[in-house]
């Protein structure tokens, strides 16, 4: 593409001003040319436009032979690279610009256009100064640590100067470091005017902060209330700018100066509470006195905060805050509670008439507090005593518990009824109340331990919360927690399980209502544990099966019957499965049973894997009586072979009109079997038009041979319409054909 105005080569304008031994990089690009996009870049030298100066050839993107030897050496030691930016953009780049290397220098594009039109080359030149820069720390530091005082203020000073020939400024930048990063604190910049860091601007806002241009070339950082996060190092940055051809400021050159390290001393603060361990009478007063001690001078004043936790596990963010006295008002959850101020030192806090809800730990926090420039206050120090244990003791109620079992089960499924009864009270006021707690545990050896379990507890205000035991059973009615009466607490279990056996124990609370109507637990009494018991014994189930008909033939009917009896299940019922256990190759279950149908406790009959479509209603099983079931198969086949099997399950009632598996047992196995003779089994192979196809098996039957010479509807009307012969086929695998001929394989 051939652009109208032609190609234009662009360098800087000059000229540049750079410092001895700092690094030159001179831009150059191209644009509106033709031909590829990417395009190469020549640089040349001059060291002056004088009429029989030559450019000297420096470095090329395209030509390897372009260089001059003057600079091979500085070539080959990377000193003088050239950088590519884009298809249409480089840098040259002088890592160690000397005083030499000040000329003319010439960018030049050879040509890709299709018409030459427009520049192909541009000059700048560059200026080479000597570095006159200086910049050091301040003789006042004689240590390279310099230790203060958290809140104290410090200041730290740089001189920097420049003799430079050219007309400079210099931008000053203070800077911190307490990990690994640099970060700005405050900057004087070239322009002359104040550059904050993104730390640091609310301090310099508020006057902590400041940075002073003094006398003698002095730069002095003044850093306020110090923190423990100013403590890390501090160094002096500068820089010297110069103002280029355009207008612009551009950097020459930078320096450092490491000022000092500083360590930030902590404000020391001791806070405790000067009594422990107290004991208080209910509705007495309760006085707590906060001591605090500080290396701190000068102005400063405390905030005390009066801390309540019920658990000495508890965290600062679940403590209740009973009082809290800052520098200019007192904050108080209560009347009751107030604040006194002894001295410098010690701090009182009065609670009157105490309750048992104040039973717990107290904390006293101290907070130290200075001033700064703009009237506001800084926190220095904070800290936080050790909790000290108040007990506010009341009177007792004093009672004790019996539990009876006022129903007990004689077999499983039976009712239970347990009855926690308070017996003795004495001591009690009109504010008192009694919750129960009921515990289980399965029977134990005696060297044995176990854990009871709670199967339910009831809050100050009578709201019941369920254990996991008891939870579901509860909700479906199965178990009931009542209170008939005001002395006795009530659990029923309705149908009682095995797992249910064990010891149970009941639990009785005793709760005072304080001032605010909330409850307070002030006893607890245990009565002793009671066993639920009852004779067991295992549950045993026979079943015996019987084949009616010993000896029958294909397409008679099987029929077997099983009976039942077992021991020790309540009121059984019985469920039955029949299966048969046959050849590999046909076996619907991985075990090498099929279910074949089922009836279960309720009397409901269901096919279970009996699949043959021709005898959909072949098999049948009913209830003879409770303890008798026959099972019928119609039309037998051959492949109805196999040993056949009652499996029996017992159930017993269980509650909510459920039933409860007890036992399983199975019967002993029938085997059906049809007696054959013969040498060959005939398999049905293939019908191809009016002729049938049949391949021979050796299987050791007798084989009848049927011949008609009349297409035929079925097996059966061909048997009953055509003389027989019977013959034995002594060859094995052999196909008939030409006749429609039936081999039928008979079991006699």
């Amino acid at each position: 593409t051939v652009f109208c105005h032609g190609r234009i080569v662009k360098v800087p304008e000059g000229p540049l001003i750079r410092v001895e031994e700092t690094e030159v990089v001179i831009p150059c690009n191209v644009s509106q040319y033709g031909g590829p996009s990417e395009q190469n870049f020549d640089w040349e030298f001059l060291t002056n436009l004088g009429q029989d100066s030559k450019f000297v050839h420096i470095l090329s993107t395209w030509d390897p032979w372009f260089m001059s030897p003057e600079y091979q050496d500085r070539v080959n030691r990377g000193e003088i690279t050239l950088r590519r930016k884009s298809n249409s953009a480089v840098e040259f780049v002088i890592g160690n610009i000397r005083p030499t290397d000040q000329g003319i220098y010439r960018c030049t594009t050879p040509s890709t256009d299709s018409v030459v039109q427009g520049n192909y080359n541009d000059v700048v030149e560059v200026k080479v100064i000597a570095d006159g820069l200086t910049v050091t720390g301040s003789n006042f530091y004689s240590l390279s640590t310099w230790n203060v005082s958290e809140g104290d203020t410090f200041l730290l000073r740089c001189s920097a100067s420049t003799n430079s020939t050219e007309h400079t400024h210099l931008q000053v930048s203070w800077e911190f470091k307490s990990n690994r990063v640099w970060q700005e604190i405050l900057s004087l910049t070239h322009e002359g005017k104040f550059q904050t860091g993104s730390e640091y601007s609310d301090r310099y806002i508020s006057g902590d902060v400041r940075l002073d241009a003094m006398a003698n070339d002095i730069y002095s950082l003044s850093l306020s209330q110090a923190l423990p996060t100013d403590e890390g190092a501090y160094r002096c940055r500068v820089s010297e700018w110069v103002k280029g051809a355009d207008g612009s400021w551009q950097k020459i050159q930078e320096k450092t100066a490491d000022i000092v390290n500083l360590v930030v001393k902590p404000t020391s603060l001791e806070v405790f509470i000067t009594r422990s361990n107290i004991s208080v009478m209910e509705r007495e007063s309760l006085e707590l006195t906060c001591n605090i001690t500080t290396d701190r001078s000068g102005i400063f004043q405390t905030e005390i905060t009066w801390y309540f936790n019920e658990s000495p596990d508890g965290t600062m963010a679940e403590a209740q805050v009973l009082l809290n006295a800052d520098r200019d008002l007192v904050i108080s959850d209560s009347t009751f509670i107030s604040p006194s101020h002894v001295d410098r030192n010690n701090y009182n806090l009065l609670m009157r008439d105490v309750g048992i809800e104040h039973s717990g730990y107290y904390y006293c926090q101290a907070a130290l507090w200075v001033p700064q420039h703009n009237g506001s206050w800084h926190k220095v120090a904070e800290k936080i005593s050790v909790p000290v244990t108040v007990e506010v003791v009341t009177l007792e109620p004093n009672y004790f518990v019996f539990l009876n079992a006022s129903k007990t089960p004689l077999f499983a499924e039976d009712p239970t009824e347990l009855e926690c009864r308070i017996m003795e009270v004495q001591n009690t006021e009109t504010n008192v109340r009694f919750t129960v707690s009921w515990y289980y545990r399965m029977p134990t050896r005696s060297d044995e331990v176990v854990e009871y379990e709670l199967l339910a507890t009831m809050d100050a205000d009578w709201t019941l919360v369920l254990g996991e035991k008891s939870k579901q059973r509860a909700q479906n009615g199965e178990i009931i927690f009542s209170k008939p009466k005001v002395d006795i607490f009530r659990l029923r279990i309705q149908w009682t399980s095995e797992t249910d056996r064990g010891e149970y124990y009941c639990v009785i609370s005793s709760w005072s209502r304080q001032r605010n109507n909330s409850w307070i637990k002030i006893k607890d009494v245990a009565s002793m544990p009671v066993s639920i018991l009852w004779p067991t014994q295992d549950y045993t189930l026979t079943v015996e099966a019987v084949k009616l008909k010993p000896f029958f033939m294909a397409g008679h009917t099987f029929e077997m019957t099983c009976k039942v009896s077992s021991q020790n299940i309540k009121t059984p019922r019985y469920s039955v499965l029949i299966t048969a256990m046959k050849s590999l190759s046909d076996r619907t279950r991985s075990n090498g049973t099929t279910r074949i149908i089922s009836l279960n406790q309720d009397s409901v009959v269901r096919r279970e894997d009996w699949t043959d479509q021709d005898r959909v209603d072949g098999v049948v099983l009913e209830k003879i009586q409770e303890n008798e079931f026959r099972y019928r198969m119609y039309q037998t086949q051959i492949s109805d072979a196999g040993l056949y099997r009652c499996e029996v399950t017992a159930w017993s009632p269980g509650g909510g009109g459920r039933w409860r598996k007890a036992v399983d047992g199975f019967s002993n196995p029938i085997q059906i079997d049809f007696q054959t003779s013969g040498q060959y089994k005939c398999q049905f192979r293939k019908q191809f038009g009016k002729y049938l196809f049949i391949k021979l098996v050796p299987e050791f039957f007798q084989v009848f041979v049927l011949r008609h010479s009349l297409l035929f509807h079925s097996i059966f009307s061909v048997l009953a319409s055509v003389a027989i012969n019977m013959y034995s086929y002594p060859i094995s695998d052999k196909v008939i054909q030409n006749e429609v001929t039936i081999c039928i394989a008979l079991n006699l």
